[in-house]
């Protein structure tokens, strides 16, 4: 069962979505542009902070629009599953 995780705890802004389940902490991004490597960047930001709090977290990113390929592929290195959704 998904619960949503006050982002606040990581130190992020109310306006990050995170739901939790078990170990496993999805990062929420519903928008029709296309995320690119700033945003990858700040991706891999966030679920730094999650994993210093817990390590054994996995890092699900939960996406609604289009992904640029480089930052796809960033953050697959960086162990960050990525999740397309409808919008």
């Amino acid at each position: 069962m998904l619960n949503r995780i006050d982002s606040g705890i990581f130190g992020f802004s109310n306006r990050v979505v995170i739901y939790a389940d078990k170990d496993t902490y999805k990062i929420i991004k519903k928008r029709k542009s296309r995320i690119i490597m700033k945003d990858g960047l700040q991706i891999l930001s966030m679920a730094k902070k999650i994993k210093e709090d817990i390590p054994t977290a996995k890092i699900q990113l939960h996406i609604s629009g289009p992904i640029c390929s480089k930052t796809l592929k960033f953050l697959n290195e960086n162990s960050i599953a990525i999740v397309h959704e409808k919008a």
